[in-house]
Parts: structure tokens; C-alpha cells; sequence
């Protein structure tokens, strides 16, 4: 046996791309690479990247100039781009640098071991197809190692929604459910080498609707209190959501599935109606908040997450502050806030633009107000007892950190505290983004 090959992977943007890169780690094992920490120690270095943000493609470029030096020292090093910038601009990838050796899009990755045996023979690799067979389960044979007490895992993948500022339903295709039987065997898989929580992934999750073992489309709800028979898993979560898919189902597995924690990521990217139009959403800002009066009758400890775009082509100061309102209404525990940045191709990239002044302080006031909210739903978790799953060691000596059931970190200083184990802990202090407390 020759000595293992290495693999430096970079992974940008969503959850769906970590858990694409260790598909990918996993597909290229069975072709003897090892992981490594360093760009420098690398036989191939992979860029997963995200389309999401504006100026994506230009930081792709900036770092593979990084490491023109370091292919210039090693001829044999092989540079590939994965995810969705590469599917979004292959070609053009491998015309403006020309020391890429094979470009492969998110559904494609399977495939990763013919590509980096084509790139071996010095032929350029390029695959962006959206292709029939299942990805994943070409992918099962691979050999398991040991995993940490959480981890993601993809349920549903593309969407059908067409938002106007996103680029997903180009870059991830059509909404696609994973059938069933598939995702119970994978999460029995991952319980069995130790993982304790799970966290189901898509681009729309809510709207999963994967074959069931009876030939009917399950709900995600029902996919859930599935997952909730499996002994050794204790916890459930899943992200992002779609207001629109929110069902009766869904909203009740909150109150009543003791596995499904007390968390829910749903985006409404705007309080104004007008925009929420412009935006192709589908919802208005009243079924929203409707729709989250409904989930906390269901579950009224749940902590809400949401995603917000500020400066939205044609967002006027009113619709700015329509937005406030509707925070101020839910009072989110997190969000995510950005400045709207055009997406070429994309219908709001055609329209007028806000002033990037203005939107830029708008986007300092939003999250001013949400910092606020955040601040006031950690505090208020002083006193209180939560469930922490342990999952690493922390900074300080003896010190053990964990996520709690509102995914806050938490931090203890008890010789009782394992990593996978859960155990109920006394908040005793909030700082500014974790909590400290005491096993009770």
C-alpha cells in the first residue's frame, strides 16, 4: 500500500454544503485520500462553494490565486471546485483558471472518483449534469467511522419557490425528496457511531414529501415521529423552513414529539407586504404571524429563528419599518440579516435599487433591534433548567460545552459533564453569546 493521499476541503454557505464535503471526504476515501487540516500538506484541494452571497464566483477566484503558488511547487496537486458557484459557472471556471483540474456541481459529486481518476491522467474534469441516479445511496458503501454526538443530514434538497432574489432553484435544481426507507437507515447508521442529535436538512425541508415504505409521500412530520422510534437518538431538528409548508402536522409534532426540540428556523425576509409580493414569497406578513401564534399555542417555549433581506430592490423607509414592527411582534431568539445583493439572473437583480447608504443603515438598525431580542431571550434563560447535550471540550480547564434544547451554547465545570451525554443544567450566568451553568 502507498502512503494516503491527502485532502484539504474548504466548505462555504449552508449546512447542506458540510454535509455535502464529507460525502465528498468519503467518496474520494474509498480512492485513498485522508483529510487534512492544511492546503499546504494537499495531494487535492476542493472549494465547496456557495452561490448565495454577491461577489460568490469573485472570492472563489481570489483563493484559488492562493494557491497558484502552491501548485507551481507541486505539479501533481489537483484543484477542483465543487457546489453551487461551480454549477452555476463551470466552464467558466476552468477558461479563467486554467489550473482547476475538475469542477463538479452539487449533484454530481458521486461521481467525484471517476473525475479525480480523469484529472490524474491530466484531462480536465467537468460535471454539472442534474442526474437520475440517487447520489447518496452510490455513496453508502463507504466505510463508517466514529461521528461526534451531532450531525446534519439531507432529507430534501432544491426548491420550487423561485423567490426573486435567489439563485437555489437554478444551482440545486427541482425540489427532491429522499425516500424514506433511505433516511431511517442513514440515521440509525449515524446513531450507531454515536450520534445523538440530528438535524434534517433542505432547502425546503417542511415541504419533504419522500416515498414511504407503504408507497404513499410521507410528511415531514411523519418522517419525524419515525425517527422519534429510534432508540439512542435523542434529538430532532430541522432546517430551513418555508412558512407556506408550515402544516397542521408539523406545527403539532412541536407540542407533542418529546425528541423534536423546542427550536424552528422560519425565514420570513420581510414584514412588508408589498415586498413580500416583490419577492415572490407567497406568504403575507399577517398569515406569518398567524402562522407563529398557531406554533407557540402548539409549543409556547419554542424559540423562533428567522432570516431577514433589508434594502430589497424598491424597500421604501415604510417597508423598512413594517419590518421592525413585525420583529418587535415575534421577538426572535436569532436571525440572520443581510444587505439584498443582486444575484444576476435573478428577476429583483432587474429592478431599481436601493441606495447602499440606506441599506446599510437600515441593516446596522434591524440588527441592532434583533441583538436586543437575542439578548433579553438568553438572559432570561438565567435560573432556568435546560437539557445540554455535551459535544466538546471548552477553552478553560475541566471546562465542558454543549448545545441546549434552544441550541444556545452552554458551558460547565463539572467532571460529570461527557461528551454525548445529555444532562440538565442550571443557567447561572448569560455572556454575550453563551450561557454558564451548573449540572443540577
Amino acid at each position: 500500500m502507498g502512503e494516503a493521499k491527502k485532502l484539504y476541503i474548504k466548505t462555504y454557505g449552508c449546512q447542506m454544503n458540510v454535509y455535502d464535503s464529507e460525502r465528498m471526504a468519503e467518496a474520494l476515501g474509498g480512492q485513498g485520500y485522508v483529510t487534512t487540516d492544511s492546503p499546504e500538506d494537499a495531494d487535492m484541494i476542493l472549494l465547496n462553494t456557495c452561490h448565495i452571497r454577491e461577489k460568490a464566483a469573485e472570492k472563489v477566484y481570489s483563493e484559488l490565486g492562493r494557491f497558484k503558488g502552491l501548485k507551481a511547487e507541486k505539479p501533481d496537486l489537483k484543484i477542483g471546485v465543487a457546489g453551487c458557484v461551480a454549477q452555476a459557472e463551470g466552464e467558466e471556471i476552468m477558461r479563467r483558471q486554467p489550473m482547476v483540474d475538475l469542477v463538479v456541481g452539487p449533484q454530481s459529486y458521486h461521481r467525484l472518483p471517476e473525475l479525480e481518476a480523469k484529472a490524474g491522467q491530466g484531462q480536465k474534469a467537468l460535471d454539472t449534469d442534474f442526474p437520475v441516479e440517487d447520489k447518496f445511496e452510490i455513496l453508502k458503501s463507504r466505510p463508517k467511522a466514529k461521528r461526534g454526538p451531532t450531525a446534519f443530514l439531507t432529507v430534501q434538497e432544491g426548491c420550487d419557490k423561485f423567490c426573486a432574489f435567489c439563485v437555489v432553484p437554478y444551482t440545486r435544481g427541482a425540489e427532491v425528496s429522499r425516500p424514506v426507507i433511505r433516511v431511517l437507515d442513514e440515521a440509525r447508521d449515524l446513531v450507531e457511531r454515536g450520534v445523538r442529535e440530528i438535524t434534517l436538512l433542505g432547502q425546503n425541508v417542511n415541504a419533504y414529501h419522500g416515498e414511504g415504505p407503504d408507497g404513499a409521500d410521507w410528511s415531514l412530520a411523519r418522517l419525524i415521529w419515525e425517527l422519534d422510534r429510534i432508540d439512542g437518538l435523542e434529538r430532532i431538528r430541522f432546517t430551513t423552513s418555508h412558512p407556506n409548508d408550515m402544516t397542521d402536522d408539523l406545527i403539532a409534532a412541536h407540542g407533542e414529539c418529546g425528541k423534536l426540540m423546542p427550536y424552528l428556523h422560519l425565514p420570513v425576509q420581510s414584514g412588508s407586504d408589498r415586498i413580500l409580493k416583490r419577492m415572490n414569497r407567497s406568504h403575507d406578513r399577517d398569515s406569518y404571524l398567524r402562522l407563529i401564534e398557531k406554533i407557540r399555542a402548539a409549543r409556547p417555549d419554542i424559540l423562533i429563528s428567522g432570516d431577514f433581506i433589508v434594502g430589497f430592490p424598491e424597500e421604501t423607509d415604510q417597508d423598512f419599518e413594517d419590518t421592525m414592527d413585525l420583529i418587535r411582534q415575534v421577538n426572535y431568539g436569532q436571525a440572520f440579516s443581510f444587505k439584498y445583493s443582486t444575484r444576476p439572473g435573478t428577476p429583483a437583480a432587474e429592478r431599481a435599487q436601493v441606495d447602499p447608504d440606506v441599506a446599510s443603515d437600515r441593516l446596522a438598525r434591524l440588527q441592532a433591534l434583533i441583538t436586543e431580542q437575542q439578548r433579553a431571550i438568553q438572559d432570561a434563560m438565567v435560573g432556568r433548567e435546560v437539557g445540554v447535550l455535551f459535544e466538546k471540550k471548552g477553552r478553560m480547564d475541566g471546562q465542558m460545552v454543549g448545545k441546549s434544547d434552544y441550541l444556545h451554547a452552554v458551558h460547565v465545570t463539572d467532571p460529570r459533564a461527557e461528551i454525548g451525554k445529555i444532562a440538565r443544567v442550571r443557567i447561572t450566568q448569560s455572556g454575550p453569546n453563551s450561557l454558564a451553568g451548573e449540572i443540577v
